[in-house]
């Protein structure tokens, strides 16, 4: 039994068993891929390894564990694609190898020429079938190099209706604003200026009539769809001081539009905001301020900087210095001048001062119970209104001129505004015009411009030879 387990033992020792047999000496082993080398371009797992301390001497020099049979570590192989070393190092001398068996840099190459070919000759002569208008020395001929500039409508407000259940705030009302172009809208309080607001700034739906901004129609769009679109369109509310956040900073609340649509990297907010309080007037230590410790001009002119941060296309202002003093008055409307003419915005300006109108707008158009009663350009209003309820308004506003206040004749209008949820029949102004005549409570009137000059007016009174007057 012992010599039988001596047998056992011996035989599984593999080389040193006592009868080899047949298949004498040992078999050859298969193919291992080379160690101790680098691995150019491929990572090096280290998942399960231990920790190892590190040792003095190189594993394979000849006080390592190769003893003295050790051999160098193999150089590294090539690698596998094509790395950085091989672009061209353009501006650099090329270096040499060095015997190194790896790809080296390759030599710099200079740029090829781009071949264009020739400009055709200029030669004198008429196109066939082709006239060619008669010149006029130093004046350019009509059709030139570019085309005559034609004004981008803006804003386009065909049919608006809005009806607050009984009550027809807005009822049929149609206006235009072009680019660059500041319309301000006038009328008594009531009149529904600042529904108008609301409905183009889609704060509220409207009930009818359509809403074009930029050519595309945003009567009916979803809050989504509508979202991408407020970069263009921005409000200036009447109130400063409840427009504002009071929990925010003064940079927080001007820098929100640029967080909210991220049209810029955070790290340029900043300086956004820092430059746009500058062009509104305001120090930059008041960037850390809170709105209650601003007075109501610097809160306005906060407001201002909030809305024209994106540079909008289109700026809602609904009565934006009613709130101010005079003195206030003055210094945000230069402003607003100033900041229109650099940055180019359309502006609806809701206001019931028509001084403030004649210094800041381009045309002007009259409110009286949801509807326009009167429009055109701001000087022609002014010098010849054509509308009863116009001259009424313009005869209120007091003139700086002693002598000429002296000389006007007041206006004054009997009975009140009438309640927008019964409107009276006909001609909406009919119980307050004293011009008013039988078929002004049975027809309404239209806006009519019978001269063609871009200035008309809803009154069966005005025709093209004659235009009433209420102070007579």
């Amino acid at each position: 039994m012992l010599a039988a387990r001596a047998d056992r033992r011996r035989a599984d020792h593999g080389a040193r068993r006592d009868d080899p047999g047949g298949r004498a000496g040992r078999l050859p082993r298969p193919a291992r891929p080379a160690r101790h080398r680098d691995h150019p371009h491929h990572a090096r797992p280290g998942r399960g390894r231990r920790h190892r301390r590190p040792r003095h001497g190189h594993v394979r020099g000849p006080r390592g564990r190769a003893g003295t049979r050790g051999r160098a570590v193999r150089a590294a192989a090539a690698p596998v694609h094509a790395g950085a070393d091989e672009r061209p190092a353009l501006g650099r001398r090329q270096r040499p190898a060095g015997g190194d068996p790896r790809h080296g840099a390759l030599a710099a190459v200079g740029p090829r020429p781009v071949r264009l070919p020739r400009p055709l000759p200029v030669r004198p002569g008429r196109l066939p079938g082709v006239q060619t208008p008669a010149r006029t020395p130093g004046r350019r001929p009509p059709g030139g190099l570019l085309p005559p500039r034609r004004s981008v409508v803006i804003l386009r407000i065909d049919n608006l209706v809005k009806h607050y259940g009984p009550v027809r705030a807005v009822d049929g009302l149609s206006l235009e604003i072009g680019e660059g172009e500041v319309l301000g809208l006038v009328g008594e309080s009531g009149s529904g200026k600042s529904t108008v607001g609301k409905c183009v700034l889609r704060l509220t739906e409207p009930t009818a009539g359509t809403i074009e901004l930029g050519g595309r129609d945003i009567t009916h769009l979803s809050r989504r769809a509508m979202r991408p679109l407020r970069r263009d369109v921005h409000m200036v509310f009447q109130d400063p001081f409840s427009s504002l956040n009071p929990r925010f900073t003064i940079e927080r609340i001007v820098a929100e539009p640029l967080l909210r649509h991220k049209v810029t990297d955070r790290r340029e907010v900043a300086g956004r905001v820092a430059a746009m309080l500058e062009k509104v007037g305001l120090r930059q230590e008041m960037r850390k301020r809170f709105p209650h410790e601003l007075s109501g001009g610097q809160r306005q002119r906060v407001g201002l900087a909030r809305a024209l941060i994106l540079e909008p296309k289109l700026v809602v202002a609904d009565e934006p210095v009613s709130a101010l003093d005079v003195s206030v008055q003055a210094s945000v409307l230069n402003l607003i001048t100033d900041l229109q003419r650099d940055m180019g915005f359309s502006c609806l300006f809701i206001t019931h001062d028509l001084s403030v109108v004649e210094f800041l707008a381009d045309r002007i158009a009259v409110m009286y119970l949801g509807k326009i009663v009167e429009s055109g350009p701001t000087a022609e209003i002014f010098a010849g209104p054509r509308h009863p309820y116009t001259q009424a308004l313009l005869s209120a506003a007091p003139v700086a001129d002693p002598a000429r206040q002296r000389e006007r004749r007041r206006i004054v209008l009997g009975g009140d505004v009438p309640s927008p949820m019964d409107p009276p029949s006909g001609c909406r102004f009919h119980t307050r015009c004293p011009l008013a005549y039988d078929e002004c409570r049975t027809s309404e009137p239209l806006l009519n411009d019978p001269r063609g000059s871009g200035h008309p007016a809803a009154c069966h009174l005005v025709t093209a030879d004659r235009v009433p007057d209420a102070a007579k």
